[in-house]
């Protein structure tokens, strides 16, 4: 396949169904349920409840979008392969980058959600900032030495553990459910009612509280899809199952988790409602002592199976980059042994470590994964969309019947919520793409490179992205003080709820854009055939194992 790197060695189909799944469900419960409810119920108060349904179909309408192009081309890294497929090298480089941003901070994110629990039993880690950076540094390390045996091991240690740690949320919505008397607090006058804060506060939870961070797991089986026993149909129906599941387990998180608090805790509203370890203590709080010890145990095992988790994508999203000729051929060299490319882990750990010493805190961290990570979402719509163009007659074992309605309605959320982020998060994640892409322009110019030139065409194909990473920057910075304002506060020149129509409006004009300025490329038809080969290889041989 067009995933296989230069040499003999092949990258091992040894994921299941189950073991997608349990890969995107994996990532998904993290440390997100941990922290996301009380910082949602900090933006929205009890209206957190719809930010997160509102947070789950968002990322449900891309995951869709996904769920075919994966069945269409199933590739290792696959968020970073589909922009390079329909836009080539600019496009594809910056949407790589800004994949690695958001994916190699998250297992950093993980392991910072594990010491910040952790603090329950080594209360010296609150204050000793290199203490916690020690023990963060040593889980990456042992994520590093997890994925380094090989897929198969990573899967069925993943699928064991997901297990597990699905069933303390679980648990805790039932206990909570029983337990928790405080309903009157969807409606209490006193901290002003179901929506304290308005529309504006829902839609700020959505983008930086937690709870677009917690659903964005359903991208594993994307990026192992190059790694599955049979990817065109299990990598779909994982994405979908993951992200539905996600949504009832989270909606109904935030649902108990709201009616346990204690009004008396409430004096100055639900903005200033504060706990290290919201769950667990809320647990203490009213009696459940026993499954508060579970919730403190859980707390370390949710964030560091995502961060494992985390970590191998991360790879898989280098290896991808060295195919598309990003990065020098060593990056997609596998290891004999687990066949898996260790250079890629290697750096990706190291990367995690890199991202500790800036953000000292989990919320610190965030608003730039959820920004950097639906950026690179967004172009899945387009880049399905002009695959319909180019590559009509493809094989596509999954088929997105409202595709037309469906990829757009997908990318004006992601921009939405990329302008939900606010100014103080934007700017530097567009001002780092933007960066990274001269960057690599440069590199790539030189005489004798191995790395794909960014040539006329390709460039041409990117004009779009250009002008959407200004004016989303303009957006950011002149929009109302609700999200957009500098820094965050004063007014802005539009004001809201107008600046989430002039946002919406720039959503279509640049989707359309983009969709017009997809091409058909060499590798992206290469790849379509690689895989409609392979999964006619594969019926064969079920075919001939029936007879015998």
């Amino acid at each position: 396949m067009s995933s296989q790197p230069d040499g003999g060695v092949v990258l091992k189909r040894a994921m299941s169904r189950l073991d997608l799944t349990m890969a995107g469900l994996g990532a998904i419960i993290g440390s997100g349920w941990l922290f996301g409810g009380l910082y949602a119920a900090n933006d929205a108060g009890p209206a957190s409840v719809v930010g997160w349904v509102i947070g789950g179909v968002a990322v449900l309408l891309v995951g869709l979008v996904y769920a075919e192009l994966s069945g269409l081309a199933p590739e290792a890294g696959g968020i970073a392969r589909y922009p390079h497929f329909t836009h080539g090298s600019f496009v594809g480089f910056v949407m790589s980058w800004g994949a690695f941003i958001a994916y190699a901070s998250v297992p950093a994110i993980e392991a910072e959600a594990v010491v910040q629990y952790a603090e329950h039993y080594i209360p010296s880690l609150a204050n000793s900032s290199f203490e916690r950076f020690v023990i963060e540094a040593l889980l990456l390390l042992l994520f590093f030495a997890i994925n380094a045996y090989g897929v198969k091991v990573f899967a069925k240690t993943n699928t064991i553990v997901t297990t597990l740690k699905f069933l303390t949320p679980g648990l805790t919505i039932l206990v909570f459910l029983f337990v928790a008397k405080h309903w009157g607090n969807y409606t209490a006058a006193a901290t002003g009612g179901f929506a304290p804060y308005g529309t504006s506060g829902i839609l700020k939870a959505v983008a930086t509280s937690g709870i677009v961070f917690a659903f964005l797991g359903f991208r594993q089986a994307v990026d192992l899809a190059g790694e599955a026993k049979n990817p065109q149909k299990d990598v779909p129906r994982a994405i979908i199952v993951a992200v539905v599941v996600a949504i009832f387990l989270y909606s109904l998180l935030e649902t108990v988790f709201v009616a346990a608090i204690d009004p008396h805790g409430l004096g100055k509203g639900w903005a200033s409602l504060n706990f290290t370890s919201p769950f667990a203590q809320v647990a203490s709080a009213i009696g459940l002592g026993w499954l508060a010890v579970i919730l403190y145990g859980d707390a370390v095992l949710s964030p560091a199976g995502t961060g494992n988790i985390y970590l191998a994508s991360t790879a898989r999203v280098m290896y991808a980059a060295a195919n598309n000729r990003y990065l020098p051929t060593r990056f997609k060299k596998l290891s004999e042994r687990s066949m898996i490319p260790m250079l890629s882990l290697g750096v990706t750990a190291l990367a995690g470590i890199i991202f500790l010493l800036p953000f000292p805190s989990w919320q610190s961290l965030v608003g730039v994964i959820s920004s950097a990570t639906v950026f690179t979402y967004m172009i899945g719509p387009v880049s399905a969309t002009v695959l319909r163009r180019t590559e009509p007659d493809a094989h596509r074992p999954f088929t997105l019947s409202g595709l037309p309605i469906i990829a757009p309605i997908a990318f004006v959320v992601g921009t939405l919520i990329i302008y939900w982020t606010g100014w103080s998060i934007d700017w530097k994640l567009i001002v780092a793409l933007l960066i990274g892409a001269i960057v690599y322009g440069v590199v790539a110019s030189r005489p004798n490179t191995q790395l794909d030139k960014v040539d006329s065409v390709s460039l041409k194909a990117g004009y779009w992205l250009i002008g959407y990473l200004v004016a989303m920057l303009a957006m950011s910075y002149f929009g109302s003080s609700n999200f957009g304002a500098p820094y965050n506060h004063g007014k802005g020149l539009i004001q809201y709820p107008w600046d989430l129509i002039v946002d919406a409006v720039l959503g279509v004009v640049f989707y359309y854009w983009g969709v017009a300025s997809g091409i058909r490329t060499e590798d992206g038809t290469a790849a379509i055939a690689n895989a409609k080969a392979d999964m006619a290889s594969r019926k064969a041989q079920e075919e001939q194992a029936t007879r015998q």
